[in-house]
């Protein structure tokens, strides 16, 4: 099979827009701040649109996570990572180009770039073959190259480029300069008056003369008075000039296709691989998981916020990991407990999960199964929008309804903190018609809620509650236990700590 994409197996890749909206759950689960700081300093690579399409498939998933362990190699890395800055220079000189007015410059720059162009593609055929490579992404890389290196398209390419850089350099020429006239000429038998010069001044020299330099300024733009230099040089050398020029427009397309397209695509890969390297180095695991499109069950373990680990291991602070597992008819978890416990953050981490899971991209995380979902779909408090008429509880209902009319039995659905804004009497009664709605959909959700009585709808809903320490309930652990909500165990906890309890009160009452 033909070597196309390193994004996508097989011969027919898809080509993205230039431009793909991020999903809408993007900012609900920090997900904006995970893509913003992948993509900082890449942007000549426009990489968003990699990372807002998620994998059509487990084939897509499967090819992705075999260059990514490849790439966890680090020659193969670092290679990777050469190969690109050559390809950055060659940018880097077509855009001087482009910036050019004399022609004559414009060719010899040119020049310069086909010639970081034909090295780095020689390089890498090299690297390549050399390489203990196991995906077929790089494999079918490695077979595309070397038949490419070996083309007659490249040989000519290359060898015609050296052959000019070889002439020019051997083009000489002497300056007879009066007044305002110069005269351009092919060199002669002139003396050679820095030789004669030094040769007079010798008798006198008493020792190593202190060096005295002065460099005049280099403008990279030549003036008008070089390029009219340069014109009557080009009279004397037609035939090298007429090379340069016919070779500057019959290879204005001269970079391959697919390995265009492969430098790229490959930063996709490079880019997520740098941004989770801190995070492996503090010590936090990281995994390939398993997905399927039949079972919906679901097992992590210790996983964690990528996006706030990042921060986390920025500041040297400790990062809190969580297991988590759905079986059997179990798909919604109840996320319960004290506020600031780390509720919102475990349901976050749940979309990432399954998010980059779809991307093919390694997880945060020691083991993961994962289920392949559809959509994903959000629901996190938002600040009110003054352009907005409706009230927070209609804004919720009807956000809440948008979810539900979209929904099918493979998509995931996180709510946090729903209906917040009105009496616990409504907002059980409209909790429990929501969930029996994701119930009968038969998809995955997790909801964070301070309604303990959701938790007990029936077998399909399983209950997490972020816990506390004993002997402080003011200090969180940020872990998330599965344990059933009582809705009493944090009240208790003060209550024991402060020995306010029923026993406590009259134990002291007594005395």
């Amino acid at each position: 099979m033909a070597f196309r994409c390193i994004l996508y197996p097989g011969d027919n890749p898809p080509e993205l827009p230039e431009e793909v909206a991020a999903p809408d759950c993007f900012v609900d689960l920090n997900l904006d701040q995970v893509v913003t700081a992948i993509c900082v300093g890449r942007d000549e690579y426009n990489l968003r649109p990699f990372f807002h399409s998620p994998a059509p498939d487990l084939d897509t998933i499967h090819y992705r996570h075999e260059v990514m362990k490849d790439l966890e190699q680090e020659e193969v890395l670092g290679f990777v990572k050469s190969f690109s800055a050559k390809m950055r220079s060659m940018r880097d000189q077509i855009a001087k180009l482009n910036k050019l007015y004399y022609r004559l410059q414009k060719e010899a720059v040119f020049l310069d770039a086909i010639a970081f162009y034909c090295d780095a593609v020689s390089q890498l055929a090299n690297d390549l073959g050399a390489a203990k490579l196991r995906s077929d992404g790089l494999l079918g890389l490695r077979r595309h190259v070397e038949a490419y290196v070996q083309s007659e398209a490249f040989s000519s390419l290359h060898e015609t480029m050296t052959s000019i850089k070889s002439d020019l350099s051997k083009v000489e020429y002497s300056l007879l300069i009066r007044y305002t006239s110069v005269t351009v000429r092919r060199p002669g038998s002139e003396p050679d008056y820095g030789a004669a010069v030094e040769a007079t001044f010798a008798r006198f020299k008493q020792g190593d003369a202190k060096r005295f330099e002065f460099k005049l300024p280099d403008f990279f733009e030549m003036n008008h008075i070089e390029a009219g230099i340069l014109d009557f040089v080009v009279r004397l050398y037609p035939e090298i000039f007429t090379r340069l020029h016919r070779y500057f427009q019959d290879h204005q397309s001269y970079v391959d296709p697919i390995i265009g397209r492969w430098d790229r695509e490959i930063q996709f890969y490079v880019a997520y691989l740098d941004y989770i390297r801190p995070l492996k180095r503090a010590g936090l695991p990281s995994c390939y998981p398993t997905l399927s499109t039949t079972s919906k069950a679901v097992r992590c373990n210790q996983t964690f916020d990528i996006a706030l680990a990042h921060k986390l291991v920025g500041d040297n602070a400790p990062v809190i990991t969580n297991d988590f597992e759905l079986d059997g008819s179990e798909r919604i978890f109840i996320v319960s407990g004290p506020n600031q416990g780390g509720k919102t953050t475990f349901a976050r981490t749940f979309g990432q999960l399954h998010y980059l899971g779809r991307l093919g991209c390694p997880l945060p995380g020691r083991e993961a199964t994962l289920f392949f979902f559809d959509r994903l779909l959000t629901h996190f408090e938002k600040e009110e929008d003054i352009h907005n008429h409706r009230g927070k509880l209609e804004d919720d209902l009807v956000r809440i309804h948008a979810i539900l009319r979209e929904a099918t039995p493979n998509s995931i659905v996180i709510l946090n903190e729903i209906f917040t804004s009105t009496t616990l009497r409504d907002a059980l009664f409209l909790g429990r018609r929501v969930l029996e709605r994701l119930i009968d959909l038969d998809l995955l959700c997790v909801c964070v809620t301070f309604m303990d009585e959701l938790s007990s709808l029936g077998p399909q809903i399983v209950s997490l509650v972020s816990t506390v320490v004993p002997d402080n309930p003011a200090e969180r652990t940020f872990r998330v236990v599965r344990r059933t909500a009582d809705g009493r165990s944090y009240a208790m906890s003060i209550a024991e700590k402060y020995r306010v309890t029923y026993d406590s009160l009259r134990e002291r009452l007594a005395s």
